[in-house]
């Protein structure tokens, strides 16, 4: 493999930063983690997004998060058909291997992904609309999201689409089968989050009014 190189020297400085720092510090936790294996008590699925840090917002320690990322913060629907599907890979695992008490899908303002589905599905993005487009067939996952709010006025619909895209992954979620049933016998509870990142808030969705409220 001759096109990998080595890291870039700024990696290399924060790693011996890390190491002799954050790590030594905490080094019998580690050590703990490393062999009594992970035990996370939540799931996040959250965007690629690198200015989203998840374990910033709620104040994690190594080893509490299960953490999976991808354009949008999308969970595709259930579909056992013998591809490759590395989101659902992972909430089978979180689910069924770690016993995760609690799923939360993360989602946040100004989303790339989110604005590239609103182009793509207002017909403004045809470069997304190709099958060749890895991005554009990811984001087919939140056309029905696009399809509830295409009749707002234009300038709520970017806004309106990013809560789609929790609540959508929310939907899907409870297509899986193995999710269903740990939601119905209370051992798994599911969460919807925005994330402001100009702001620093959080709003969660509330089934009683059917919408996003603050987390106070």
């Amino acid at each position: 493999m001759n096109e990998a190189g080595p890291l870039p020297q700024y990696l290399v400085q924060r790693y011996h930063g890390w190491r002799a720092t954050a790590f030594l510090e905490n080094r019998v936790w580690y050590r703990r983690l490393a062999e009594d294996g992970q035990h996370p008590r939540a799931m996040v699925i959250a965007c690629c997004d690198s200015r989203v840090h998840v374990t910033s917002i709620f104040g994690a320690d190594t080893g509490e998060f299960f953490i999976h990322r991808n354009i949008a913060n999308l969970v595709p629907p259930y579909a056992p058909d013998g591809q490759q599907h590395g989101t659902s890979a992972a909430v089978e695992y979180a689910v069924n291997t770690l016993k995760v008490a609690h799923l939360v899908v993360l989602g946040h303002t100004n989303c790339g992904g989110v604005q590239g589905c609103h182009a793509m599905c207002s017909g403004h993005a045809p470069a997304l609309e190709e099958k060749t487009s890895f991005v554009g067939r990811w984001m087919d996952i939140l056309r029905p999201g696009y399809e509830r709010v295409a009749g707002l006025p234009p300038e709520r619909q970017i806004r309106a689409l990013e809560h789609q895209a929790v609540l959508v992954s929310l939907e899907n979620l409870l297509t899986f089968p193995f999710v269903k049933n740990a939601v119905a016998s209370g051992d798994l509870s599911l969460h919807g989050v925005l994330h402001d990142i100009a702001e620093g808030t959080l709003q969660q969705y509330d089934n009683q009014v059917d919408g996003f409220v603050p987390v106070v």
